[in-house]
């Protein structure tokens, strides 16, 4: 807020001290032209030849002020937008880095917190087999969900940085994504994961990163969408490309956010009033993948409700 009061009064400041020095200079070059013009005697021959030249004069210093002044206010104009957009920049940067630590704390607390109570459950009391197993498969979840978060941040910085080496080679797209499926499946029993996926889709990319990719886009659509609902996943081969769809059936995303949800640290709401556990990287994440694996990603709506989310792979 300070910054932004600052910046206006100094932007203002300038513009009105060129303004006061254009003002000041034609007076000054009118003063002038008016001091010539009186020291002339109407008596000479070439009185009008010489009035002509004062006032030719100070029209051309006129036309030399406001040139001047013109270039000049361009110049502040262009460089205060640079600033203005800089600093907006830096400041939503600085914003959405912030809901990333409180997003991040909280992910990183609640699995630990859960598997820690689970464990301690299962060390003082002698339970039944049934609910070992349902707390197994609970703790297990929560490590899952911790992996997949430390994979993000790690892999996610990792690519920006440089340091991570990719390493392509050839693999079936649809074993993996079956894989995933398969897992998901495992760690959300209660939830409906339909697929449609053609066998020996084969193509050329980095196991991992790929597997990251499906993984973030399967757990956005379990995480937005309701639990009575389905979740679809297909994949399809046509001729020289492959398309994969995971489609949800939550409350959708606003056109206006559609291109903003790639970004790093983006998230739709307040931080402070999202439900949804996340951090932001998720879908980031999967824009960088796939820019590495030249595919393209887009989302749109699905009727009756929900999002689609589409990565259309060039083979």
């Amino acid at each position: 807020m300070v910054a932004t009061v600052v910046y206006w009064f100094l932007l203002v400041y300038i513009t009105t001290a060129l303004v006061w020095w254009f003002i000041a200079l034609q007076s000054k070059t009118h003063l002038i032209s008016v001091h010539d013009m009186m020291a002339l005697s109407p008596n000479d021959p070439s009185f009008l030849q010489k009035s002509k030249e004062i006032t030719d004069e100070e029209k051309r210093k006129t036309a030399q002020y406001i040139g001047e002044g013109a270039t000049f206010l361009v110049v502040i104009l262009i460089g205060a937008v640079f600033v203005y957009r800089a600093v907006r920049k830096q400041l939503k940067m600085t914003q959405q880095q912030q809901n990333f630590m409180m997003a991040i704390t909280h992910e990183l607390k609640t699995p630990v917190a859960v598997a820690k109570l689970n464990l301690e459950t299962l060390q003082k009391h002698k339970l039944e087999e049934s609910q070992q197993q349902k707390l197994i498969q609970a703790t297990l979840q929560e490590a899952n969900r911790l992996n997949t978060l430390t994979n993000n941040i790690l892999i996610s910085s990792q690519l920006e940085g440089g340091a991570y080496i990719i390493t392509k080679e050839d693999l079936d797209f649809s074993l993996l994504v079956s894989s995933c499926v398969k897992d998901f499946r495992r760690r959300f029993p209660q939830r409906k994961i339909a697929d449609s996926i053609e066998d020996a889709v084969d193509m050329l990319g980095d196991a991992l990163l790929l597997q990251i990719l499906v993984n973030n886009l399967l757990e956005n659509a379990i995480k937005y969408s309701p639990h009575e609902s389905v979740i679809h996943i297909s994949l399809i081969k046509t001729e020289d490309k492959a398309l994969l769809k995971i489609s949800d059936e939550g409350s959708g995303i606003p056109d206006k956010e559609k291109s903003k949800i790639f970004e790093r640290f983006y998230r739709i709401g307040n931080e402070q009033v999202r439900k949804a556990k996340g951090t932001g990287l998720g879908l980031y994440l999967c824009k960088i993948i796939v820019a590495d694996h030249n595919a393209t990603i887009s989302v749109t709506k699905n009727h009756p409700a929900g999002s689609i989310f589409a990565v259309n792979f060039h083979l």
